[in-house]
């Protein structure tokens, strides 16, 4: 077994948490259980897509509310909130009431552009202003704002029996640094680098300088923590597909190599006219799966990860796969779960 220069420090995984439109109270039952069976397998951290107008997750600070109440130690996080479709004053209000309700557990991952399908929903989201909106990157700056105190309003004081107060309430003093940036480009890197976040390396990457994914995602790490003011020790997630199969039953198995026979050729070259490449899924043993991760160039740069979830597994399948990770891949990783 090739030996990591540093044992994996973090583990997490990332899920989307489909439901079925018939039964979405199941779907999303479903994805609460499997973040408490996270943390009893160890894992540190457990991550929720975002889905707006899809059979997913749609709003995940609900979600992770409910988690919190039914977990103790595992970190939460969304991966990633698309501020696209987000008012930063009240996302903000709402990030501090999750992080304080989970005791400083919440890890937010928020992303710009603009909304995906623009142009079949800019009438119902933002009907007198569509054409108005800015979703570069002052979308961020004024949400990482918010959440780090600084004053959203000149007016305080006591009004009548009613206190105001000029800066976002409630306001958690430790959420300004689990701020998460999800970033495929050198410029989002850079970005997050410069407003002190951390980084969540896409499994979507943009092929810039190359068409190596693993090269790409590198030069995004490296350029992140060029520009951050902690240099190498700035906080960076590595996001992956893995699929471990060392308890998977056959038909388990037979699926899992479908899945990812299906999806192989367009991580081949890039997609489109943005020339996106995506990360190849990693299916096979544990000890397989592992030494193809210390082949990986950015994976030999980071010590934490959250593993994706493929997106349409059974429940059962889901259990499998985390466990499998958290019990085989983990370790073979030099990871060790959390008490």
């Amino acid at each position: 077994m090739p030996q990591s220069s540093e044992p994996l420090r973090k583990l997490g995984f990332l899920t989307i948490g489909l439901f079925d439109a018939s039964d979405p109270r199941r779907g999303h039952e479903s994805t609460l259980e499997i973040i408490e069976r996270g943390e009893q397998l160890g894992f540190d951290s457990a991550w929720v897509r975002h889905r707006h107008l899809q059979f997913g997750i749609s709003s995940p600070l609900t979600v992770l509310a409910a988690a919190s109440q039914r977990t103790r130690r595992i970190d939460l996080g969304t991966a990633v909130i698309p501020l696209g479709w987000e008012n930063p004053l009240r996302l903000a209000e709402d990030l501090a009431t999750v992080d304080l309700l989970s005791s400083g557990r919440l890890n937010p991952g928020v992303s710009v552009g603009p909304p995906m399908h623009y142009d079949q929903v800019k009438d119902v989201l933002y009907p007198q202003t569509a054409d108005l909106e800015d979703f570069g990157h002052d979308r961020v700056r004024r949400l990482l704002d918010f959440v780090r105190g600084v004053p959203a309003t000149r007016f305080s004081g006591v009004e009548g029996f009613e206190v105001f107060s000029d800066r976002v309430q409630p306001h958690s003093p430790g959420l300004g640094g689990r701020m998460w940036y999800g970033g495929g480009s050198l410029r989002s890197a850079q970005w997050a680098g410069e407003n002190r976040m951390n980084f969540l390396t896409s499994s979507v990457v943009k092929a810039e300088e190359s068409e190596d994914f693993a090269e790409i995602q590198l030069s995004h790490i490296r350029r992140f923590r060029a520009h951050h003011p902690d240099g190498d020790h700035a906080r960076v997630s590595q996001g992956l597909v893995v699929i471990p199969t060392d308890s998977a039953s056959a038909e388990q198995r037979a699926k899992y190599q479908e899945y990812v026979r299906k999806r192989t050729p367009r991580t081949a070259t890039p997609q489109g006219p943005a020339r996106l490449m995506f990360a190849p899924d990693l299916v096979g043993t544990s000890d397989r799966i592992a030494e193809q991760l210390y082949a990986h160039a950015a994976f030999r740069e980071v010590n934490e990860v959250a593993f994706a979830l493929p997106f349409s597994f059974d429940h059962s399948d889901y259990v499998q796969i985390l466990t499998d990770i958290a019990t085989k891949l983990g370790p073979a990783l030099g990871w060790r779960p959390a008490d």
